[in-house]
Protein backbone atom coordinates (compact mmCIF):
# COMPACT_ATOMS: atom_id res chain seq x y z
CA UNK A 1 0.00 0.00 0.00
CA UNK A 2 1.21 3.73 -1.05
CA UNK A 3 0.81 6.05 1.51
CA UNK A 4 -1.53 9.14 -0.15
CA UNK A 5 0.26 11.81 -1.85
CA UNK A 6 -0.31 15.90 -0.74
CA UNK A 7 -3.49 16.72 -3.02
CA UNK A 8 -4.90 12.62 -3.61
CA UNK A 9 -8.51 13.25 -2.67
CA UNK A 10 -9.94 9.92 -0.88
CA UNK A 11 -14.02 9.41 -0.57
CA UNK A 12 -14.47 9.66 2.89
CA UNK A 13 -16.78 6.75 4.41
CA UNK A 14 -20.29 7.84 5.45
CA UNK A 15 -22.84 5.86 7.18
CA UNK A 16 -26.07 6.69 5.06
CA UNK A 17 -24.68 6.43 1.86
CA UNK A 18 -22.23 3.88 1.77
CA UNK A 19 -23.64 1.58 5.13
CA UNK A 20 -26.28 0.08 2.76
CA UNK A 21 -24.07 -1.56 0.41
CA UNK A 22 -21.98 -3.03 2.71
CA UNK A 23 -24.79 -4.43 4.63
CA UNK A 24 -25.58 -6.47 1.38
CA UNK A 25 -22.34 -7.63 1.17
CA UNK A 26 -21.92 -8.60 4.82
CA UNK A 27 -25.74 -10.87 4.00
CA UNK A 28 -24.26 -12.75 1.43
CA UNK A 29 -20.89 -13.64 2.83
CA UNK A 30 -22.69 -14.71 6.12
CA UNK A 31 -24.94 -17.09 3.97
CA UNK A 32 -21.75 -18.35 2.13
CA UNK A 33 -19.42 -18.70 5.07
CA UNK A 34 -22.46 -20.49 6.71
CA UNK A 35 -22.70 -23.38 3.65
CA UNK A 36 -18.93 -24.08 3.59
CA UNK A 37 -18.34 -23.99 7.34
CA UNK A 38 -17.43 -27.38 7.83
CA UNK A 39 -14.80 -26.89 5.46
CA UNK A 40 -13.33 -24.04 6.99
CA UNK A 41 -13.71 -25.24 10.15
CA UNK A 42 -11.13 -28.41 8.77
CA UNK A 43 -8.80 -26.40 6.52
CA UNK A 44 -5.46 -25.99 7.63
CA UNK A 45 -4.03 -23.71 4.68
CA UNK A 46 -0.05 -23.66 3.39
CA UNK A 47 1.04 -20.06 5.47
CA UNK A 48 3.61 -17.71 3.95
CA UNK A 49 4.35 -16.48 7.95
CA UNK A 50 4.84 -18.47 10.78
CA UNK A 51 4.01 -18.21 14.92
CA UNK A 52 1.66 -15.80 15.91
CA UNK A 53 1.26 -14.56 13.15
CA UNK A 54 0.17 -17.40 11.25
CA UNK A 55 -2.50 -18.11 13.90
CA UNK A 56 -3.66 -14.83 13.27
CA UNK A 57 -4.16 -14.69 9.65
CA UNK A 58 -5.04 -18.55 9.10
CA UNK A 59 -8.96 -17.41 8.75
CA UNK A 60 -8.15 -15.17 6.03
CA UNK A 61 -6.23 -16.99 3.71
CA UNK A 62 -8.52 -20.06 4.47
CA UNK A 63 -11.23 -18.18 3.34
CA UNK A 64 -9.23 -17.09 0.19
CA UNK A 65 -8.65 -20.55 -0.68
CA UNK A 66 -11.94 -21.39 -0.50
CA UNK A 67 -12.84 -18.96 -2.62
CA UNK A 68 -10.55 -19.81 -5.36
CA UNK A 69 -9.69 -17.56 -8.50
CA UNK A 70 -7.32 -14.95 -7.75
CA UNK A 71 -7.41 -14.56 -3.97
CA UNK A 72 -5.56 -16.81 -2.41
CA UNK A 73 -2.49 -15.63 -4.26
CA UNK A 74 -4.17 -11.85 -3.27
CA UNK A 75 -4.67 -12.80 0.49
CA UNK A 76 -0.78 -14.62 1.04
CA UNK A 77 0.43 -11.79 -0.52
CA UNK A 78 -1.54 -8.92 2.17
CA UNK A 79 -0.18 -11.35 4.54
CA UNK A 80 3.02 -11.04 4.23
CA UNK A 81 2.92 -7.40 3.27
CA UNK A 82 1.39 -6.18 6.10
CA UNK A 83 3.02 -8.18 8.61
CA UNK A 84 6.40 -7.18 7.39
CA UNK A 85 4.97 -3.56 7.76
CA UNK A 86 4.32 -4.25 11.11
CA UNK A 87 7.30 -5.94 12.28
CA UNK A 88 9.69 -3.84 10.39
CA UNK A 89 8.34 -0.16 11.10
CA UNK A 90 11.92 0.18 12.01
CA UNK A 91 13.15 0.09 8.24
CA UNK A 92 10.08 1.80 7.00
CA UNK A 93 11.64 4.62 8.57
CA UNK A 94 15.35 3.66 7.55
CA UNK A 95 13.71 4.06 3.75
CA UNK A 96 11.59 6.92 3.73
CA UNK A 97 15.41 8.53 5.19
CA UNK A 98 16.68 6.76 2.16
CA UNK A 99 14.69 8.68 0.23
CA UNK A 100 15.03 12.12 1.91
CA UNK A 101 19.01 11.67 1.65
CA UNK A 102 19.03 10.94 -1.95
CA UNK A 103 16.88 13.96 -2.66
CA UNK A 104 19.73 15.92 -0.65
CA UNK A 105 22.24 13.69 -2.19
CA UNK A 106 21.03 14.86 -5.92
CA UNK A 107 21.29 18.57 -4.76
CA UNK A 108 24.24 18.44 -3.88
CA UNK A 109 25.21 16.78 -7.66
CA UNK A 110 23.50 20.40 -8.69
CA UNK A 111 20.04 18.41 -8.76
CA UNK A 112 20.89 16.62 -12.78
CA UNK A 113 18.21 14.85 -14.24
CA UNK A 114 20.20 11.30 -13.83
CA UNK A 115 22.75 10.21 -11.43
CA UNK A 116 25.01 7.50 -11.73
CA UNK A 117 24.08 4.77 -8.85
CA UNK A 118 28.22 5.14 -7.93
CA UNK A 119 28.28 8.70 -7.23
CA UNK A 120 24.59 8.57 -5.11
CA UNK A 121 26.26 5.96 -3.27
CA UNK A 122 29.54 8.42 -2.33
CA UNK A 123 27.54 11.16 -0.99
CA UNK A 124 25.27 8.76 1.01
CA UNK A 125 28.25 6.70 2.66
CA UNK A 126 29.85 9.56 2.85
CA UNK A 127 27.43 11.68 5.12
CA UNK A 128 28.94 10.95 8.54
CA UNK A 129 25.60 11.76 10.47
CA UNK A 130 23.80 9.12 7.78
CA UNK A 131 23.43 5.61 9.04
CA UNK A 132 24.34 4.22 5.36
CA UNK A 133 28.07 3.73 6.02
CA UNK A 134 27.71 1.31 8.35
CA UNK A 135 25.49 -0.88 6.06
CA UNK A 136 28.17 -3.56 5.64
CA UNK A 137 31.87 -4.14 5.26
CA UNK A 138 31.72 -1.42 2.17
CA UNK A 139 28.76 0.82 3.38
CA UNK A 140 25.56 0.67 1.74
CA UNK A 141 26.05 -1.01 -1.77
CA UNK A 142 24.28 -0.69 -5.17
CA UNK A 143 22.27 -3.89 -5.02
CA UNK A 144 21.13 -3.29 -0.94
CA UNK A 145 20.48 0.26 -2.37
CA UNK A 146 18.23 -1.60 -5.38
CA UNK A 147 16.51 -3.68 -2.36
CA UNK A 148 15.42 -0.86 -0.66
CA UNK A 149 14.47 1.86 -3.49
CA UNK A 150 12.21 -1.19 -4.97
CA UNK A 151 9.87 -1.37 -1.62
CA UNK A 152 9.05 2.56 -3.48
CA UNK A 153 9.05 1.11 -6.97
CA UNK A 154 12.31 2.94 -7.90
CA UNK A 155 14.57 0.63 -9.99
CA UNK A 156 18.05 2.03 -11.80
CA UNK A 157 18.76 1.58 -15.68
CA UNK A 158 21.31 1.90 -17.73
CA UNK A 159 22.14 5.76 -18.66
CA UNK A 160 24.27 7.50 -20.99
CA UNK A 161 25.97 10.21 -19.05
CA UNK A 162 29.09 12.42 -20.25
CA UNK A 163 31.42 9.77 -19.19
CA UNK A 164 29.65 7.21 -20.78
CA UNK A 165 26.75 4.57 -19.96
CA UNK A 166 26.77 3.44 -16.60
CA UNK A 167 23.89 2.13 -13.94
CA UNK A 168 22.17 4.77 -12.19
CA UNK A 169 18.76 6.42 -11.36
CA UNK A 170 16.40 9.13 -12.64
CA UNK A 171 15.69 12.42 -10.88
CA UNK A 172 11.92 11.69 -11.76
CA UNK A 173 11.94 8.15 -10.59
CA UNK A 174 12.07 9.36 -6.73
CA UNK A 175 9.47 12.45 -7.60
CA UNK A 176 6.02 10.17 -6.82
CA UNK A 177 8.10 8.68 -3.28
CA UNK A 178 9.42 12.04 -2.39
CA UNK A 179 5.96 13.89 -2.22
CA UNK A 180 4.51 10.64 -0.70
CA UNK A 181 7.04 9.88 1.92
CA UNK A 182 8.95 12.85 2.92
CA UNK A 183 7.32 16.05 1.08
CA UNK A 184 9.57 19.55 1.60
CA UNK A 185 7.85 22.05 4.19
CA UNK A 186 6.76 25.41 2.14
CA UNK A 187 8.55 27.92 1.94
CA UNK A 188 7.64 30.69 4.13
CA UNK A 189 7.58 34.16 3.18
CA UNK A 190 10.46 36.18 3.48
CA UNK A 191 8.43 39.39 3.25
CA UNK A 192 8.28 40.82 6.84
CA UNK A 193 5.43 43.67 7.60
CA UNK A 194 6.13 46.35 9.76
CA UNK A 195 2.83 47.56 11.38
CA UNK A 196 2.26 51.23 10.02
CA UNK A 197 2.06 53.77 12.99
CA UNK A 198 -1.62 55.20 13.19
CA UNK A 199 -2.22 58.54 12.08
CA UNK A 200 -4.06 58.96 15.07
CA UNK A 201 -1.13 59.12 17.48
CA UNK A 202 1.66 62.29 16.28
CA UNK A 203 4.97 60.90 15.50
CA UNK A 204 7.47 62.89 18.03
CA UNK A 205 11.13 63.14 17.66
CA UNK A 206 12.64 61.54 20.82
CA UNK A 207 13.79 63.91 23.51
CA UNK A 208 11.44 66.52 22.40
CA UNK A 209 7.77 67.46 22.81
CA UNK A 210 7.46 68.57 19.16
CA UNK A 211 6.15 66.43 16.28
CA UNK A 212 8.32 65.37 13.34
CA UNK A 213 8.04 67.76 10.29
CA UNK A 214 7.41 70.93 12.36
CA UNK A 215 9.75 73.73 12.33
CA UNK A 216 10.45 72.97 16.50
CA UNK A 217 11.23 69.60 16.04
CA UNK A 218 15.14 70.20 17.13
CA UNK A 219 15.22 70.29 20.82
CA UNK A 220 14.68 73.59 23.01
CA UNK A 221 17.22 74.06 25.40
CA UNK A 222 17.00 76.59 28.31
CA UNK A 223 20.10 78.91 28.43
CA UNK A 224 21.79 79.99 31.71
CA UNK A 225 23.80 82.73 32.32
CA UNK A 226 27.48 81.97 33.36
CA UNK A 227 28.71 82.76 36.72
CA UNK A 228 29.36 86.62 36.75
CA UNK A 229 28.41 87.41 34.19
CA UNK A 230 25.10 89.89 32.98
Amino acid sequence: MRRRAPGEQVAPYRHRRDGPALRTIAQRLTVWLGANLTALEAAEPPMPVEDRAADTWEPLVAVADLAGGTWPGRARQAVTVLTAEADDAGNVSQRVRLLADIRTAFATLGDPPAAPTADLLAALNGDPEAPWADSGPNGLTGKKLGDLLREFDIRSDTIRFPVGQAKGYTRDAFTDAWQRYCPQPETPSTGVSVPSVPTSFPQVIPGTDNPAGTDRSVPRRTLTAAPGTH
